[in-house]
């Protein structure tokens, strides 16, 4: 992996233990020589992980759409900024630029683009992995939830066991170079 697409919040949380974990996440992708593309703001956990990647010498690329940027929330600093037109190009560049997408903590938007990208891997769109970084247990209700939807038969197992939950950042790493992609759901 040379890049990963990385989702998480514009806003840092109420407990410091996030920034700290994504801090710590964007020093484990220098350590290993793994680039970042992410939504381009200087805010919240973005601008974290953002800077973390900056202060090891790593490689951060943003996409952000020019009515954010003009709202003055693009980070300053990143390798490559690239402005787009709209949310829906973002999304799609953030996905051709990156190897592989990790959710950190995040909202609703963290949540969309998370399940985007774990749909499109489904239905074959892309064979990238995808993957939770599971602060202190954050995502584990949302794991429960895809639980409760395999046993109730609208997840196929295969799908669900393809979405990595780790919450350490190297192990979480070596997971997505170690993965195999599961047959996109409509094969023949």
């Amino acid at each position: 992996m040379r890049r990963v697409t990385v989702f998480t919040g514009s806003a840092v949380g109420n407990d410091p233990l996030y920034a700290t974990a994504v801090t710590s996440f964007g020093h484990a992708l220098a350590e290993a020589g793994i680039g970042a593309v992410y939504g381009g703001g200087h805010v919240g956990l973005m601008g974290a992980v953002a800077d973390a990647l900056l202060s090891r010498g790593g490689e951060v690329r943003g996409v952000m759409p020019q009515a954010l940027v003009d709202r003055e929330i693009a980070h300053k600093s990143l390798t490559h900024l690239e402005v787009v037109s709209d949310m829906h190009q973002r999304k799609q560049r953030m996905a051709e630029l990156g190897d592989g997408f990790v959710a950190l903590p995040g909202g609703a938007g963290t949540l969309e683009e998370l399940f985007e990208a774990w749909t499109w891997q489904q239905l074959g769109i892309h064979a990238k992995p995808v993957a939770l970084l599971d602060v202190d247990g954050f995502w584990q209700p949302l794991v429960s939830m895809i639980a409760s939807m395999t046993e109730k038969g609208f997840i196929a197992p295969a799908f669900s066991d393809a979405l990595i939950v780790e919450e350490n950042p190297s192990t979480l790493l070596r997971a997505m170079a170690e993965w195999t992609p599961p047959p996109p759901k409509w094969e023949r």
